[in-house]
This record gives C-alpha cells, structure tokens and sequence, in this order.
C-alpha cells in the first residue's frame, strides 16, 4: 500500500470520527473515490445516501430502528401473507364463498396474491442473472434471514411460491409502460442449470435476498412496483454491503440495502414511470441534455451524430436509468458511483459522465457509419480500469472526464481504490 492511499484512509477516518460528519470534506475526499479498506466505502454511502445522520451519536438507534423496522415488513409482506394456516393470516388454502382464487374484485386477497405473483416472477427472472460475469450472487450468504430461514415457521417463502405458481410455465415481464408480456419458454431455448439452481433449505444465495428486497421495495411502492433495470441499482449496493470487512454491516447488509436503495430510487425514479418521460424530470429530458452538453464540449462529435440521425434514445437511456452499471465491469461501477453519490448535483455529474463517455470515442464515432456507430454505443468495450477516470498526459487533450467536469485530479488519485471481485480477492 502506498504512502498516499494510507494518507487518504487517514483522511477519511478523521472525517469520520467527528462527533458531526463534515458532509462537504467528506463529499470531496469521496468524489476521488473511496478506499474499500477498513470499510470506509460501505460507511460513506450510507451517509451520502441519507441513510446515516451526520450526528455519530444517533446512528446506533436509527440502525437499530430501521433494521427493525425492515424485519417488520418481513412479517408483513412475506412471513405473513404466507403462512399455510388460515387463521394466521392470507394463504392459498385460504378459500371462503366471498373471497376465492376466481373473485373478480381487486381488493381481493387471492387477486392481490396473484397480482404479487407476477411482480415476484419477473424479479425473480432478473435477479438470478445478476451479474453473470462473477459468481458472488449464485453464492451462499453468511448471514441468511434467521426469520425467513426459522424451521418452526410454516409458510410460504418466495422461493416456494416461484416454484409453485401455476404461472410458472410462462415468462412473465412488465415493461416502464405498465405492460406485461407472457410468453412460453417452449419457443426459446433452453437455459442454463446454473441460472437456476437453488442452494438446499437452511442457505440462501445472495440473488435470494436481491429478490426479497425488491419484492418488498414493490410492495411498499405500489404506483412504480417493480421495474425491469431495479435489479442492476440495487445489485451494487448490496455487493458492497455484503463484502464489508465489518462483520456487523455485512450481517445487516439486507435491511441497510434496502434503505439505502429506497432512498436512491427516490431521486431516479422518475426515470422509470414512463408518463414523466417527457416532463423535465423525465428521462427524455435528461437524454437531450447529454447532447447539449455534448454539443457546449465537442461540435464536431455533436454534429456527427446529428447527421447520422443517432438519437440519444439509442444508447443515453440505459446508461442514465441504470446509472451505468451495463457499460462497466463491477468493480468499476463502484469507483464511478463514489463520485455519482459525492457529488451534490449527483445526477448533472451523470450527465457529464456520459457525455465523457462519447468524447472517449471520438475518433471511432467520427470515423464511423451509422451502423457501426450504432453497434459501439450500444456495447462499449474498455479495458482494464475505467478509462472515463483516467488521467494521462498521452492519452487524450486535455483528459476525458476531467475536460468535460473540471474536477477530477490525476490518476495517481485512483490508484489502490478500484473495487475487487471475490474472484480477484481469493
């Protein structure tokens, strides 16, 4: 470890050892990124995403509060709504001549079972592909629910309720639009064991506790419910908690991934209610502001892409309403979401981010016809470290993100702070 990683680790922990956090010294030193050592990083978001107080001395309650509060909404929404016995709540034995599996109405319990039937399906669909390039997700937790896992509970878990559903035999997938789609697996090919494997009773894999956060996340929000694209935020952010070097918060990653997830989504999602799409907090505004500012940084780039008639519906949406988690490997996704939630304008410095990202390219996109153009913005390829945050004197004039932001140092600022995989740990 070098002389000035362990000088920036020393600043953190000063930062952070106040009796108040100090948001704007701590939002400064964490735009350069945040070490991952001694958990400085899993600590950090939680207060830059407003989960943690800036007070020190509260935050052993509020954890607390909300760790209970989240085991709460376990009993209420899965524990509860699945119990076998009548009298204990809504099951599927649960039949009655006013309210039964064909009841019309929609406050009926059995219609709101089905209704969460296909909301679970669809996540549950999504969460088991969660980052196939690692296999962290497909392995077990340390830490599994003790009230989901409990063998004197009889009920119905989600994972039971995926397996027993009669829609099983049906792809099941809820579009921004509100639309749902079944198709049956018979007309595609086959997939892989591995995708859905499921570890014996008694573990839990960590894409279960991903689909039980999202499940409870659509629960609690019924107007957004469940989108596809939720599974790729919360995904990181679970990542990190769950490796923290602190056993304490990996324990707790569950509960504090949902918190923090909630909170996040209440700044984007906007972008994935499909009637704001045209408002200026709707993600068509945000998409026409990557080209203007693209068109304040590079004419020529700018001019280019308007001759070809690329549009920044083609590539601008996923990268702004994932956060960029599908255009970089892990790792690096966390070393650019260091910044994204330092900064205080978080989603303009997305904004400038992508518009890095084509200035990145230049060369290819100028050269380029439509189709090529079109194939590369779509699947951007990097190598090694996220060059968006690179700094070096060969490489581009002036530097990438630090031309388009006029806030990012040099490279040496990086170095010792991208994340590691557990495959690149062992």
């Amino acid at each position: 470890m070098s002389s000035l990683h362990k000088s920036r680790i020393a600043d953190f922990q000063d930062v952070l050892k106040e009796p108040t956090i100090a948001l704007e010294k701590l939002r400064e030193l964490s735009f350069s990124g945040i070490p991952c050592e001694g958990g400085l990083r899993c600590l950090c978001w939680k207060i830059l995403l407003n989960y943690l107080p800036l007070e020190r001395a509260s935050w052993t309650s509020i954890l607390a509060k909300q760790r209970e509060l989240y085991s709460q909404f376990l009993r209420e929404m899965i524990i509860q709504p699945g119990i076998a016995k009548a009298n204990m709540g809504v099951s599927r034995e649960d039949v009655t001549f006013e309210d039964h599996p064909l009841n019309p109405n929609p406050d009926s319990r059995w219609n709101t079972y089905f209704r969460d039937n296909e909301v679970l399906l669809q996540i549950d669909k999504d969460v088991r592909r969660l980052c196939p390039d690692i296999s962290f997700f497909q392995r077990a937790t340390e830490y599994p629910c003790l009230l989901i896992l409990d063998p004197q509970n009889e009920f119905e878990t989600l994972r039971k309720r995926v397996e027993q559903t009669t829609l099983k035999s049906q792809t099941v997938a809820r579009n921004r639009s509100g639309v749902t789609n079944m198709s049956s697996p018979q007309k595609n090919s086959a997939p892989s064991m591995n995708e859905y494997v499921v570890l014996p009773n008694g573990c839990e894999a960590h894409w279960e506790v991903v689909e039980r956060i999202l499940f409870i996340y659509a629960k609690l929000n019924p107007g957004i419910a469940y989108v596809q694209g939720m599974n790729e935020i919360v995904g990181p952010l679970y990542y990190t908690f769950a490796t923290d070097p602190n056993s304490e918060w990996r324990e707790h990653a569950e509960a504090d991934t949902f918190f923090c997830f909630t909170n996040l989504m209440a700044e984007i999602r906007d972008n994935f209610i499909k009637s704001l799409d045209d408002s200026q907090c709707g993600i068509t505004y945000k998409m026409e502001k990557v080209y203007s500012t693209l068109k304040d940084k590079d004419m020529e780039l700018y001019l280019k892409l308007q001759e070809q008639n690329i549009k920044p519906q083609f590539f601008a949406f996923r990268w702004l309403t994932l956060l960029l988690s599908q255009e970089f490997v892990l790792p690096d996704v966390i070393r650019i979401w260091d910044s994204l939630f330092a900064d205080s304008n978080r989603f303009d410095f997305l904004l400038l981010v992508c518009c890095a990202m084509l200035i990145l390219i230049r060369e290819q996109l100028l050269e380029g016809d439509f189709t090529v153009n079109m194939r590369l913005l779509q699947v951007m390829e990097f190598e090694g470290t996220c060059p968006v945050f690179s700094h070096e004197a060969d490489t581009w004039r002036p530097p990438m993100l630090a031309a388009v932001t006029g806030r990012l140092g040099t490279r040496k600022r990086w170095q010792g702070l991208r994340v590691q995989t557990p495959e690149e740990q062992i």
